[in-house]
């Protein structure tokens, strides 16, 4: 018996009755006690498991049973992850993310199956199916880990016990705008040019200040601008968190003239449509693209602008790592050196002093006569 145990539980008031010192004996000496749901054979309270954990007491741990659904097939139980999904406070986007992606996989598995019917083998075939289809390795990652989400979530809800592996990104480097390109782009438009014109052009001045995303762009309020201070106050990210970006003298400069065109209330959004609203989503990509084309670049990506400012940083200003994960608003370190990973100039700098090959071909000094 562990004496020392029972002395130290045994000093609470609470287990001064002799039933419960009995249950505490037992417990000390029993490997695994099974307590039945009457439980008035020995006290009408009995001992808190915390109490029992103290005193050194295994205790068997709960039994999960799952319950699983036979009649409940994948395209009924979709709209309810969603709306477990919005309830729980997942962005938009991602939730726009999930509907088309399940539209995608929906081409590659059966959502007429029940779960009761749903094997392994379904699971490989799905994704079987998407390699033979061509599909790019990212864009299969990235469909069998929102269905892997969605069969976290059912396993969850007693749906299923399948699960799904991850299947990793492959590294990836997407070209940037040039500086011949950037130039074009940043040419200042005439004086006679309309609202757009001189909206897009600040906005692609913006994007290589911040290197911020599109999404963040569009929810710039008027209010948010600090030009005082030289900052600007990010309050729609990804992440959810509040950001104050700085601004450089040219960008403060752009901005003034912008704004005094635009004009507005504290409230209205910065970079609106020529008739006072917010830009949509598709509204500025499309602002843009048109715009490119117009300067003579053929790339018009958005996100691209978000790269090529990472590059720019990190090469051309030998900016630091830990800088730019604040700049770009990245809650850890992963995505950022994913940038420095590509974007290394110093290896690049110092290679011809690290290649052997360079040493090797180097040509060597005779000693000469003095």
């Amino acid at each position: 018996v562990r004496s020392s145990n029972l002395r130290r539980v045994t000093k609470n008031p609470e287990f001064v009755r002799i039933q419960d010192f009995f249950l505490i004996f037992l417990r000390c000496n029993v490997r695994f006690l099974y307590f039945p749901k009457n439980r008035s054979f020995l006290s009408d309270t009995l001992p808190p498991r915390p109490f029992l954990k103290e005193a050194g007491c295994p205790i068997m741990a709960r039994k999960r049973i799952v319950k699983t659904s036979s009649s409940s097939t994948i395209e009924e139980v979709i709209p309810r992850f969603i709306t477990a999904k919005t309830a729980a406070g997942v962005s938009d986007s991602t939730i726009k993310t999930y509907r088309s992606h399940f539209f995608c996989i929906s081409k590659h598995l059966d959502f007429t199956l029940s779960f009761n019917q749903l094997t392994k083998d379904h699971l490989n075939y799905m994704i079987v199916s998407m390699r033979e289809s061509d599909l790019a390795h990212n864009s299969i990652a990235s469909y069998t880990r929102v269905f892997r989400t969605f069969l976290k979530w059912c396993n969850e809800e007693g749906l299923t016990t399948l699960t799904l592996p991850n299947i990793k990104d492959k590294e990836t480097v997407k070209p940037t705008y040039t500086d011949a390109e950037l130039s074009l782009l940043l040419r200042k438009p005439d004086a006679n040019c309309d609202f757009t014109e001189f909206r897009n052009w600040t906005i692609i001045n913006f994007f290589l200040n911040c290197g911020c995303r599109a999404a963040t762009i569009r929810n710039i309020q008027i209010r948010d601008v600090d030009l005082g201070s030289r900052q600007i106050l990010f309050r729609h990210t990804k992440n959810g968190r509040v950001q104050a970006i700085p601004l450089c003298g040219v960008m403060v400069n752009i901005l003034l003239d912008y704004m005094a065109i635009r004009g507005g209330e504290p409230t209205d959004y910065l970079f609106c449509s020529e008739f006072g609203e917010m830009l949509t989503e598709e509204a500025l990509r499309s602002a843009v693209a048109k715009y490119n084309r117009r300067r003579g670049v053929k790339k018009t990506s958005l996100h691209l602008f978000r790269h090529t400012f990472a590059r720019k940083y990190l090469v051309d200003c030998g900016g630091d790592a830990f800088t730019l994960q604040t700049l770009l608003g990245h809650k850890t370190l992963t995505m950022t050196r994913h940038y420095c990973a590509i974007y290394d100039q110093d290896i690049a700098n110092n290679f011809d002093r690290l290649s052997p090959l360079a040493q090797i071909s180097k040509p060597k000094e005779k000693i000469a006569r003095k």
